[in-house]
C-alpha cells in the first residue's frame, strides 16, 4: 500500500478610481458561480425537466486520516456534509444510479454504504484484509473490491449488500475498474507486476498481462478497447488492448503516478502523480501528454463531473481538493476537506439522487 508561490492625477479622481475598482472587484467575486459558463453548463446539464428541480451532483471524497468522507456540492464548491466511516476510508465508488455510495476502510477490513438521499452509512460489509480500490457493475448489481494483504478481490451482491465471492489474485491487488459490459474486470497487481483478467460470470480470473512495476491505479476506456493502468515506480501508463489483452503503448506522466480516470468520449485521460505534486493529461488518439497541471501536496484520486468540464483531485498532504477546468487546464477552486484524502476511484454522482 503506497504512501499515504511622471503624471499628476487630481486626488478625487484617484478617491473615484479606488471605488469604482473596488465596486467592480467585489461584484466579479460575488457573481463568480452565476456568471462562470462552466457551471451554468453543470446547473443546465442535471435539471430535471419532468419535475423541474435541479439535482447537483456530489463529490464523496473519502479522508484516510479522519475516518470521514466530505460531500461537496460540485455546483458551489462547497462541503455540505461530513460522514463518518470505518477506520482508514480510502477507495470510492458510486453506484450507476447515485444513489449509493461505496467507501473501503483499508484499517477497518470493510466497505461502508452511504445513502447519498440522506448521507447516511446504511450498511458496513467485511471483506478482505486492507481493501483498497472499489468499483461497481454497470448495472449496479455488483460491487468489486481488491483486499491489498489477503491478494483477493471481493464480490458484493448490492441487493443483500454480503460478498458472494472471493477470488484470489496475485500479490497485493490494488486498482480495479470494471468493462463497460460488465463482463470483465481488470486488476492492477503487484506482484509479479500485472494486471489481472476477471470472468463476472464465473469470477476467475482468465489472463495475466505484464505491465510496468508496481501498477497502481486502471481504468477501462468507456468504449472497452482499451484499458489504462499507472506504473508507480515506472512513472508510466500502460494502455492495454482488450482485444488481444496485450500493452500496445507506454505513455511516459509524472513522478509516482497512483490514480487515473477517462471521460466520457475516450479521449483524454487524466493521470494523478503524487511524486511530482501535478496531473498529466492524456490524448488517447495519440497517448502523448499533452499538458501537466499543478495542484496540492500528493494528489490520488481524480473524478469528472458529469459533463466532463471539471476534474475534481484529492490532494492527501494539503487537505483540499482542487477543482480543475479540462477546457482551459486551469485550477479554478480549492476546496478544503478533512485529513489525508485520498478517494481513490470513481467518487462523482451523476447527478441524480441528491436534491438541492
Amino acid at each position: 500500500m503506497k504512501k499515504l508561490n511622471s503624471l499628476f492625477i487630481p486626488f478625487c479622481f484617484i478617491s473615484v478610481l479606488m471605488v469604482t475598482v473596488m465596486f467592480s472587484c467585489k461584484k466579479s467575486d460575488s457573481d463568480y458561480r452565476s456568471n462562470n459558463p462552466i457551471r451554468k453548463t453543470i446547473e443546465n446539464n442535471i435539471t430535471d425537466q419532468s419535475q423541474g428541480a435541479r439535482k447537483d451532483p456530489r463529490a464523496y471524497i473519502a479522508n484516510y486520516g479522519s475516518n470521514t468522507v466530505s460531500v461537496i456540492n460540485i455546483v458551489t464548491d462547497t462541503v455540505v456534509s461530513t460522514i463518518p466511516v470505518g477506520s482508514g476510508p480510502y477507495g470510492v465508488a458510486i453506484s450507476p444510479d447515485g444513489s449509493k455510495a461505496y467507501v473501503t476502510n483499508a484499517v477497518g477490513n470493510s466497505v461502508s454504504v452511504i445513502n447519498t438521499a440522506t448521507n447516511i452509512v446504511i450498511a458496513t460489509i467485511a471483506v478482505g484484509a486492507t481493501p483498497q480500490v472499489v468499483a461497481v457493475s454497470p448495472d449496479g448489481s455488483r460491487v468489486y473490491v481488491t483486499n491489498f494483504y489477503s491478494n483477493t478481490v471481493s464480490v458484493i451482491n448490492t441487493a443483500t449488500n454480503t460478498v458472494v465471492s472471493t477470488i484470489t489474485t496475485g500479490s497485493q491487488p490494488g486498482g480495479i475498474s470494471v468493462s463497460p459490459d460488465g463482463s470483465r474486470v481488470y486488476v492492477g497487481i503487484d506482484g509479479p507486476a500485472s494486471v489481472s483478467v476477471i470472468n463476472t460470470a464465473t469470477n476467475t480470473v482468465i489472463s495475466s498481462i505484464p505491465v510496468n512495476s508496481q501498477p497502481m491505479g486502471v481504468c477501462v476506456s468507456p468504449d472497452g478497447s482499451r484499458v489504462y493502468v499507472v506504473s508507480y515506480d515506472a512513472g508510466s501508463v500502460s494502455v492495454i488492448n482488450t482485444a488481444s489483452n496485450t500493452v500496445v503503448a507506454t505513455i511516459t506522466v509524472g513522478s509516482g503516478p497512483e490514480w487515473l480516470t477517462v471521460n466520457a468520449d475516450g479521449s483524454r485521460v487524466y493521470v494523478a502523480n503524487v511524486g511530482s505534486n501535478n496531473v498529466s493529461v492524456v490524448n488517447t488518439d495519440t497517448n502523448a501528454v499533452i499538458a501537466t497541471i499543478g495542484v496540492g501536496a500528493e494528489p490520488y484520486g481524480v473524478s469528472l463531473s458529469p459533463d466532463d468540464n471539471l476534474l475534481y483531485v484529492a490532494n492527501n498532504f494539503s487537505n483540499t481538493v482542487s477543482v480543475i477546468n479540462t477546457a482551459t487546464y486551469a485550477v479554478i477552486a480549492t476546496v478544503p476537506v478533512d485529513s489525508n484524502p485520498v478517494a481513490a476511484g470513481n467518487f462523482i454522482t451523476p447527478g441524480k439522487g441528491n436534491e438541492k
